[in-house]
């Protein structure tokens, strides 16, 4: 299966991140899967990648040529797609992955987020979306998005868009329940 990751590209981020990020790119490989991520060498995104690499699992970056710029990136993808927008590489994240997990991240992590759970909810995909919770990241946006349920701002059903998955076992069970 291929998976994209959105997360963090931050070299400053808390190791307990960095730990869990490769752990998981550990397992993800050694269950034979694809990793498509934004091409960074820091943060979720390097993490994951590495612990990917580490264990032989295939590695797709997906990057704007000009990313270079304001990040790092990772050097040992298997392939890496340059584009030339932002946009552009967010449709490649949607045709040439079959699940998303989204990692502890930030404004970018969560653009994405919104914009995957926004085109399934208007039925232009209908692939699996993953919140990684790792350690209570997203409990607050958790809280925010239950709040706009309550409030009626968002429907009942928006909320089951997405699973949120506390533990890689849970993403694995998932994934091959999926």
């Amino acid at each position: 299966m291929r998976i994209c990751l959105y997360g963090a590209g931050s070299a400053k981020l808390n190791k307990k991140y960095l730990d869990v990020g490769y752990q998981l790119g550990e397992r993800l490989a050694q269950e034979n899967h694809t990793l498509v991520f934004g091409a960074g060498n820091n943060g979720m995104m390097g993490a994951v990648a590495r612990g990917m690499h580490d264990n032989n699992g295939k590695i797709i970056g997906i990057a704007p040529d000009w990313m270079d710029k304001f990040e790092e990136l990772y050097d040992y993808c298997d392939k890496l797609i340059s584009t030339s927008t932002m946009d552009e590489r967010k449709r490649l994240f949607l045709t040439n992955s079959d699940l998303f997990i989204i990692a502890p991240g930030g404004i970018g992590t969560l653009d994405e987020f919104f914009q995957i759970i926004t085109l399934k909810k208007l039925e232009k995909h209908e692939k699996p979306i993953i919140m990684f919770n790792i350690d209570g990241y997203y409990d607050v946006l958790l809280d925010m998005m239950s709040h706009m349920k309550k409030e009626k701002t968002i429907s009942g059903n928006d909320t089951k868009l997405y699973e949120v998955a506390t533990s890689i076992d849970e993403i694995l069970n998932y994934i091959n329940t999926d």
